[in-house]
């Protein structure tokens, strides 16, 4: 066994018990936006697996739920469960290892085409009655609304006056409030390319912990400004006609890129939050017709 990075001897026992098999080799994962575990291991008969392990409430909560979506649909565009083990406390999900994927390649239109697809096959697939609405998660969707109660953070992004944001924010609160969010399709509420790879035919789509059910665009609506700054087109491009979902998208990260980071984890956040909402919010603008963002750190042209 490769012994240079051990982890907890009791994960590797939990692992193995579930898996059915000793375990001949580990690694850690690197990247991601939690503080969750993540490993790639080697079974004895040469198979191996990628191990997603809880490390406090808040992520056992997102496992038992991305858990939930495994054991009740089967599709090509989901990872291929292999185990899960539930302490209580820590559980572990272990999934198919897609590490000989294509991650975050260049963006072409066939590409693009494909994720297209495959989300037009998330929405068709009835999701679990156990899954939250996404109707209910209105109100952490309202981020226009809480820059309202207090702009000072969204302000210091410096990507708007006061004066703008006095003349646009009841614009924008409206056409979020006025958002389409209640469905009955499968949302996976979180895509974007580190979220998804390319597996021969597949695109498969992973982290699902934020899963619900509800109108099916919001999907492509949220991946669109983490699209563009990989070089895809503009969101409208993609997807025309929905202004009030651009403001949904931009009001989300506008109440969320300014706030203080407590840790590395969260500045990482941070700054994911930031660069996509220097897309949506010009995006947001040009759909409401709002006038043009006159902020020192003005993102028009991103």
């Amino acid at each position: 066994m490769d012994q240079s990075i051990v982890p907890n001897p009791a994960l590797l026992e939990r692992v193995a018990h579930c898996l059915g098999q000793p375990l001949a080799r580990w690694r850690p994962v690197a990247g991601g936006y939690t503080v969750a575990t993540r490993w790639l291991v080697t079974c004895a008969d040469g198979s191996s697996a990628f191990v997603k392990g809880a490390t406090d409430a808040l992520t056992a909560t997102w496992w038992r739920l991305e858990y939930s979506v495994y054991t009740h649909i089967q599709a090509p565009f989901l990872p291929t469960w292999r185990a899960w083990d539930d302490d209580g406390v820590h559980p572990i999900l272990v999934l198919e290892d897609l590490s000989g994927a294509v991650w975050q390649a260049p963006w072409t239109m066939a590409r693009i085409t494909q994720v297209l697809e495959t989300l037009e096959q998330v929405a068709a697939t009835t999701p679990p009655r156990t899954l939250p609405s996404l109707e209910a998660r209105r109100p952490m969707l309202s981020g226009w609304a809480h820059v309202a109660i207090d702009p000072t953070a969204f302000l210091e992004l410096r990507l708007c006056s006061v004066a703008w944001l006095s003349h646009a924010l009841d614009t924008l609160m409206s056409a979020e409030a006025q958002a389409r969010l209640a469905g009955d399709n499968l949302v996976h509420f979180d895509v974007r390319s580190d979220n998804l790879c390319f597996m021969g035919d597949r695109v498969v789509l992973v982290d699902w912990n934020w899963a619900c059910r509800g109108y099916s665009r919001v999907d492509i609506a949220a991946w669109l400004p983490s699209l563009h700054l990989e070089g895809g087109p503009l969101p409208e491009a993609i997807l025309p006609g929905e202004p009030c979902l651009a403001a949904v998208i931009s009001g989300y990260f506008a109440a969320r890129a300014g706030r203080p980071a407590k840790n590395t984890q969260e500045t990482r956040v941070r700054a994911l939050q930031f660069s996509q909402l220097r897309v949506a919010l010009p995006w947001a603008v040009r759909a409401l017709a709002l006038p043009a963002l006159d902020g020192e750190a003005n993102p028009s042209n991103v």
